[in-house]
């Protein structure tokens, strides 16, 4: 469950007519001669669109965007915070003393709907990775597992009604896909995009959305799922394919994942209850180092084909697959569709026990 909720950045379409952006900024405390810059964290290629030094406590920041982006104002050393502005003019008011996110940022319609959407998701985001890598590292309980949900859950509610008070803004599409991740219903992510008005829709950040729905669909239920090929324990090339005509579990794991070792023990349990009426395990590993991969497959006693290419998150499957919490599961029926997903212990036995009887 790690790297799981982080936020997406992306290019924002043209927003504003006018011709160039323009911040003016008057912080209390800032020393003569302090440097301040702007740069484009989308592109991140170590350039900056506008540099200065301030005049007293002022300064001014000119530049041109193809596009409305998210920028990173920088001033000094340890002054520096994102912002989603135009070709528009923008007054910046503050204080040395102040958190520079706490400043006042005015002109900029976007970025006050950029500073609510920070407002609103960045603490819950913040607490769902805490709690997400808690429970990876096998410190989990029932409670921290129901309140890992609650906080999910009220992410979700935050995306609905912040989508319903500005159908119109690229925010609003930023808001969609940054939460894409925390849930499995590709119909509820097209109700999101629906919702939202052609000015939204339309702009790059809408395009994002339009291809992140396409690739969402291809992991849903009743989608064939794609076919991969990795090296087993002993370096011999398996492929997905071989084991058409058979129900098979694509398991994502990893030695040095808690609840993936805890898991493996009721995987035992149903591979031994259902390798005879044509079912099987694929496991696919996230580890680095395969000694260790090695010692977890013997001492677990997984009895089932095992693969990896030792990149950990980099893992060409895992990546191929959108993987970014594990333990993960795709359910294949024998013809190669996903029939089911993150199905465990007492689930993945009553679904077995549906398509293959008792």
């Amino acid at each position: 469950m790690k790297k799981i909720y982080s936020l997406i950045i992306f290019l924002l379409p043209l927003f504003s007519i006018a011709q160039k952006l323009s911040i003016t900024g008057v912080v209390l405390g800032l020393k003569d001669g302090t440097p301040v810059k702007l740069a484009n964290l989308q592109n991140n290629d170590g350039r900056y669109l506008a540099e200065t030094k301030s005049t007293g406590e002022n300064f001014i920041l000119n530049t041109k965007l193809e596009e409305p982006s998210i920028l990173g104002l920088m001033i000094g050393d340890s002054l520096k915070t994102a912002v989603f502005l135009g070709n528009e003019k923008v007054k910046v008011k503050g204080a040395v003393s102040q958190p520079i996110d706490n400043w006042e940022f005015s002109g900029s319609e976007l970025q006050n709907q950029f500073g609510e959407f920070q407002k609103t998701f960045t603490p819950n985001f913040q607490k769902l990775n805490s709690l997400a890598q808690y429970l990876q590292m096998g410190g989990g309980t029932d409670s921290l597992r129901n309140e890992l949900e609650n906080t999910a859950g009220r992410i979700q509610n935050d995306v609905d009604d912040f989508i319903a008070k500005y159908p119109a803004s690229p925010v609003s599409a930023m808001a969609i896909l940054s939460t894409i991740n925390l849930t499995e219903d590709v119909g509820l992510i097209k109700k999101r995009a629906d919702a939202l008005q052609p000015a939204a829709m339309n702009s790059a950040l809408g395009g994002h959305l339009k291809q992140a729905i396409v690739d969402a669909t291809f992991l849903s239920i009743g989608s064939m799922a794609l076919d991969f090929s990795q090296a087993d324990t002993l370096g011999k090339q398996i492929s997905l394919s071989e084991f058409r005509g058979k129900y098979v579990l694509v398991d994502f794991w990893a030695s040095w994942c808690g609840p993936c070792r805890r898991e493996n023990h009721n995987l035992v349990k149903t591979f031994d209850k259902y390798k005879d009426k044509n079912f099987t395990v694929l496991g696919v590993s996230l580890d680095e180092d395969k000694d260790k991969w090695l010692a977890a497959i013997k001492k677990d006693e997984l009895k089932w084909a095992q693969l990896s290419d030792l990149k950990g998150w980099e893992n060409e499957v895992a990546q191929k697959y959108r993987i970014t919490a594990i333990p993960r599961n795709l359910l294949l029926s024998p013809d190669g569709k996903i029939i089911a997903k993150d199905l465990r212990g007492e689930d993945l036995d009553a679904k077995l026990e549906e398509v293959l009887g008792k």
